[in-house]
C-alpha cells in the first residue's frame, strides 16, 4: 500500500546528512516556504545533540522541528530529525504514516544510518517520496537511495563543488542513486517541485 500523510499535496521527504550537514540542512531549511512538505532527516549526530539540533531549528524557523520518537505522525510542515543513538524508519499505522526509533546495530560504522530510513521509503513510500542525500563521508545512504529511486521517488544528491565532504553524495551518484545533482542554493527549490508533482 502506498500512503500520504497529507493525500491533499505533497510527497513525504526523506533527508541524509554527515559531515557538514548540519550547515547545508540549516541553509535548505532556511530557504524554505512557509508551507512545507512532510520531512524525515537522518544527520549523523550523538544522543543529545541531535535534540538540540532540533530545537535550535524549532526556534528559527517558521515550520515545527523535533527530535522524532516513535509514533510521531509525519505530517506537512513539520520536520523530523532522527535522535542520535537511534535508527528511524517509516511505517503505516492505522492509515498514518508514523516514524520508528529503535537501537540495533550500526551500518556503515553509523546509527542512525541513512539506509534504514531510505530502504523504508523505498518500500512503504514507492511513488511519493522525495529522497536527498547531502554533504558526508562514506557510503551511507546510497544504497537505500538507489531503491528508492528503482521504487520510483525522485532523488537529489548535493554536488560536489558545494559539499564540505563529498563522500555519501559522490557514492549515491556513482551507483546511479542520483537523479538530480544540485548545488545547495537550489536544493530547497527542487525539493518544493518535486514534492509538489
Amino acid at each position: 500500500m502506498v500512503i500520504s500523510a497529507d493525500p491533499r499535496s505533497s510527497k513525504i521527504v526523506v533527508i541524509a546528512s554527515s559531515t557538514g550537514g548540519v550547515q547545508a540542512l540549516e541553509r535548505i531549511f532556511s530557504d524554505f516556504p512557509a508551507e512545507i512538505p512532510p520531512i524525515v532527516v537522518v544527520q549523523h549526530l550523538p544522543d543529545g545533540i541531535a535534540r538540540s539540533f532540533a530545537y535550535r531549528l524549532n526556534n528559527s524557523l517558521k515550520c515545527t522541528v523535533s527530535e522524532a520518537k516513535s509514533g510521531d505522525i509525519v505530517r506537512a510542515g513539520h520536520i523530523l530529525i532522527a535522535p542520535g543513538g537511534l535508527h528511524i524508519f517509516l511505517k503505516e499505522n492505522r492509515g498514518q504514516l508514523v516514524v520508528e526509533c529503535f537501537h540495533g546495530k550500526r551500518l556503515h560504522g553509523v546509527m542512525p544510518s541513512a539506509d534504514v530510513l531510505f530502504e523504508s521509503a523505498s518500500q512503504v513510500l514507492k511513488r511519493n517520496a522525495v529522497g536527498v542525500i547531502l554533504t558526508g563521508m562514506g557510503a551511507d545512504g546510497a544504497g537505500g537511495l538507489l531503491k528508492m529511486r528503482k521504487s520510483g521517488s525522485r532523488t537529489i544528491g548535493q554536488d560536489k563543488e558545494t559539499s564540505i565532504v563529498y563522500g555519501m553524495p559522490k557514492v549515491a551518484k556513482s551507483i546511479g542513486a542520483v537523479e538530480f545533482e544540485l548545488p545547495l542554493n537550489r536544493i530547497s527549490s527542487k525539493i518544493m517541485q518535486l514534492s509538489c508533482s
